[in-house]
């Protein structure tokens, strides 16, 4: 029976409720904060060729991971080897993972009456994976192996049962045995759910439909991607900037992007980009292409549901060997930054022309962090989380604030309450990044400040904060935002900290001891035109809210309160604003 537009529209819904029925198992079941509290996960289903036809809403960073990791199991073992219970683990970030070591990969085949009908696939950020450094990753890395246990592509379940050899593997090879195991059952659990709904999709509508349903799925993808292209003025746009360094040297490092829009598709040209560096912020090209869809799904489609067909028109180039398409054995444990540059380098090529559906710069960097140490209460304990921070403003409206980074996406940063019940440490303070920053017409959104507190005898930080040393991008007379910075003080009893001891964007493994304070701050975002044409109201209600001062008022945007600060001075602030217009040359210094 072939199936009928209207089947195959409920039977593409059937697959995305399956998706986030196997993501809400996952959440569910996980032991790491990272999956059950930020959600740092994606779920989906592929068709028999592993091409995507539904994904949950995870992270954008994961956006067609799963598709390259189901491929690559097929590559591997062939389907002819592949049998109903079978489970498949990899975390190779050059073959299938497309990120680091602790973003693991689980794959399942679904059978119905003895074939291969589709597979079911997750993708967790285990927080442990062994390595050189707790939690998995760490910015000083200088190849794969010190990063932790590499996952290339194994049957992990056969027909239903598990590998007990692979299983006593990778107990032995991680830190907190118990969360790593936990969550490889989670996943295992997520898939079965996955596995089980598919099955019964099939059982009611048939296989054929169901077929008949995947096909037309990819086919609407690639119509609705074509379409969105055309759209777009076709030409060559150009985009560059610098990464803050590899993790290990000082150097920065100049990053470029042409992308072409013409009758041929989407091309982002990365040609040019820096060899492979010694530290871990390299890409693979996996990595490279999920970064490029990312932006290409935000730009042309970003309410259609996730499926391969999307990514049709989009084509990617680069060099092999560079920072966004590194070989083994390269380090890639802090591979974001480098992925988030490529996203945003496609982002501010194509601003000029998406402006009414884009914002200026944002803080970019997922900020990663890991406090990991011994308590003795709690006894070992590894703490993993991302930051939030300020996002640039629109054509139209302020920038939003304290918001996770694009190739985070439907991620939430870690609860306070979570962090003093497992961990040892006090969060003395959580706040708005209000620093003056990222004025414009339509001002950036504010970053964020938390501080911890260490409460046990020693424990160590590790963290990369990129754009600590080039801030978000203004437009059109908007200026840049601030960085994101990470902050020590050392041996302070008292909340008033004083001046920092320590003040970088990177650390790795940097040792603490009990009453030391980190302070964790992420950055504005850019503004967007000139701050002297901002509405006084909304100048107004920063200073009323104490987003502002009254003498940053008068100094960046040119409104001056009256004495008593209870209002503006309307004659004062026009005449102000007019002088610095004549001795600017209409242009915002």
């Amino acid at each position: 029976m072939r199936c009928d537009p209207f089947t195959a529209e409920i039977i593409a819904e059937a697959f995305r409720a399956s998706a986030e029925e196997m993501f809400l198992t996952l959440k569910r079941t996980s032991q790491s904060p990272i999956i059950y509290e930020v959600l740092d996960c994606a779920c989906g289903l592929t068709t028999p060729e592993g091409h995507l036809v539904a994904e949950a809403e995870g992270i954008p960073g994961f956006i067609g991971c799963l598709s390259f990791g189901v491929r690559s199991i097929l590559r591997k073992f062939g389907p002819a080897h592949i049998c109903p219970g079978d489970i498949f683990i990899t975390n190779d970030p050059y073959e299938g993972g497309g990120t680091h070591l602790s973003d693991v990969t689980l794959v399942a085949p679904v059978f119905y009456d003895e074939e291969l009908v589709a597979f079911v696939a997750n993708k967790a950020h285990w927080t442990e994976m062994g390595g050189m450094a707790a939690g998995s990753w760490t910015t000083d890395a200088t190849e794969i192996f010190q990063e932790g246990l590499q996952l290339p592509g194994l049957r992990i379940f056969h027909r239903g049962q598990p590998d007990r050899a692979l299983l006593d593997l990778i107990e032995a090879n991680v830190r907190l045995p118990t969360m790593t195991l936990g969550d490889l059952y989670a996943c295992a659990a997520s898939l079965r759910v996955g596995e089980t709904s598919f099955v019964e999709i099939c059982r009611k509508y048939g296989v054929q439909a169901v077929r008949d349903a995947m096909q037309s799925i990819l086919a609407r993808g690639r119509r609705t991607a074509w379409a969105c292209v055309q759209q777009i003025p076709y030409g060559s746009y150009y985009a560059e900037d610098w990464i803050d360094d590899d993790g290990i040297g000082e150097q920065p490092l100049h990053v470029c992007v042409r992308v072409v829009v013409d009758e041929q598709g989407f091309t982002a040209d990365f040609t040019g980009a820096p060899p492979q560096t010694i530290g871990p912020i390299n890409t693979t090209r996996v990595g490279l292409e999920v970064s490029c869809r990312e932006i290409f799904k935000a730009i042309v489609a970003p309410h259609e549901p996730n499926n391969e067909g999307l990514f049709d028109p989009l084509r990617v180039v680069c060099p092999d060997g560079t920072i966004f398409t590194a070989r083994r054995p390269a380090p890639v444990s802090i591979y974001w930054e480098t992925g988030a540059y490529a996203s945003e380098l496609i982002w501010r090529a194509l601003y000029p022309v998406a402006s009414d559906r884009l914002p200026v710069g944002h803080s970019l960097s997922v900020c990663g962090t890991i406090l990991s140490g011994i308590d003795g209460e709690r006894g070992p304990f590894v703490l993993v989380e991302p930051q939030a921070g300020g996002w640039g403003a629109t054509c139209n409206r302020d920038g939003e604030s304290g918001l996770v980074v694009a190739g985070d996406g439907e991620t939430y940063v870690m609860p306070v309450e979570v962090c003093e019940q497992r961990y040892p440490v006090l969060v003395e303070q959580y706040r708005f990044n209000t620093g003056p920053a990222g004025a414009g017409q339509f001002r950036g959104g504010f970053g964020l400040v938390r501080d911890y507190r260490i409460l046990c005898a020693r424990a160590e930080l590790t963290a990369t904060f990129g754009r600590h040393r080039f801030p978000p991008w203004g437009y059109a007379g908007g200026a840049s935002g601030s960085p994101n910075t990470i902050e020590i003080y050392y041996d302070s009893d008292s909340v008033d900290v004083g001046k920092p001891t320590l003040r970088a964007g990177k650390l790795a493994r940097c040792p603490l001891r009990r009453h030391d304070l980190v302070r964790l701050i992420t950055g504005v975002g850019g503004g967007y035109g000139d701050p002297l044409t901002r509405d006084v109201q909304r100048v107004w209600e920063d200073v009323r809210n104490e987003f502002l001062r009254p003498e940053e008022a008068a100094s960046v945007y040119g409104v001056v309160l009256t004495p008593d600060g209870s209002a503006v001075d309307l004659a004062a602030t026009t005449a102000l604003r007019e002088a610095r217009r004549q001795s600017h040359g209409q242009r915002y210094p």
